[in-house]
């Protein structure tokens, strides 16, 4: 845990989140400036600043967000399609520094990705 760290705080309870999955390893997490009608994110409970962060050891943290990701796709209903988005950096758009993935859909997407 990076007790600096926001997303951090809330694995640990310190800040409350409208929590709408978790396990051992992930929580997951509405979003509070949601940019569609599902926008959740998906964090390991590990620390992690990004992808960049990940090595051969901590890469298969990746697999369980997807799984997660694909079981909230399901229960959100979102058959028609969805977007899932991680951003790295300052550049990135990044600006919590902890891994997570966005979750995002229930309406009809742009093809434009910014």
């Amino acid at each position: 845990m990076n007790n600096d760290c926001l997303f951090c705080k809330i694995i640990a309870g310190e800040i409350s989140s409208a929590k709408v999955f978790e396990n051992d390893k992930i929580l997951a997490f509405k979003d509070i400036h949601p940019q569609a009608p599902v926008h959740i994110l998906i964090i390991p409970k590990e620390h992690y600043d990004s992808v960049n962060a990940l090595t051969e050891d901590s890469a298969a943290v990746t697999g369980d967000i997807m799984l997660a990701a694909k079981q909230l796709a399901e229960e959100f209903h979102l058959e028609k399609g969805y977007r899932l988005i991680t951003n790295i950096g300052e550049d990135g758009g990044q600006t919590v520094k902890h891994l997570h993935f966005h979750l995002i859909g229930g309406l009809k997407l742009s093809e434009k990705m910014n």
